[in-house]
């Protein structure tokens, strides 16, 4: 968005008499990976999440672009970040009519491989479907990490295989440390 958070926030989500840790956290704008805006200082508190929440403001006529431009400078930090699954949600649904909601998301979910979920910051819509959707992915991450896997619930070596295609040849590692030699 172009205007966002400025500051990181945790706070304790309850869904379903359940409770999870979810962190609020600047917005990435293209560049933040090599230092351009404030997303790149909270890229480190990103790694330590299991799951991401991926917001797309629903009104933007730039939908898809803006999507690829965050995957994008997750990828270029680290690739584990790249590989961290994310939910994906349209927001701002309130402001659009059914025919733009419905090709926006449609648009979404061909640049993503994967489901959009709708919401409303406004008026509550979907965000109970969207907490559901976090917390069983945390849930499914932790279970993995105890069966043996890493914290991101991947069993190591597993990164190079499923990493996402059309954004490769970036570079990956934080601002001012070279990229992992690849030998």
């Amino acid at each position: 968005y172009p205007f966002t958070t400025l500051v990181p926030n945790l706070g304790v989500v309850g869904i379903d008499a359940k409770e999870f840790v979810m962190a609020d956290i600047p917005g990435l704008i293209e560049g933040a990976s090599e230092g351009r805006g404030l997303g790149d200082q909270f890229l480190a508190h990103v790694e330590r999440c299991s799951v991401l929440l991926h917001l797309v403001d629903g009104t933007s006529s730039t939908i898809t672009k803006d999507y690829r431009t965050i995957v994008g400078e997750l990828e270029a930090y680290a690739e584990e970040l790249a590989d961290k699954p994310r939910i994906l949600a349209m927001n701002k649904i309130d402001a659009l009519d059914k025919k733009t909601l419905g090709t926006r998301k449609r648009a979404l979910e061909k640049a993503s491989g994967g489901t959009v979920h709708l919401i409303s910051g406004a008026t509550g819509e979907g965000i109970k479907d969207v907490l559901r959707a976090l917390h069983a992915e945390a849930l499914r991450r932790r279970e993995g990490a105890r069966a043996g896997r890493g914290r991101s619930g991947v069993a190591r070596g597993e990164y190079a295989r499923r990493r996402p295609r059309g954004l490769a040849g970036r570079r990956t590692g934080p601002p001012g440390r070279a990229p992992p030699r690849r030998d």
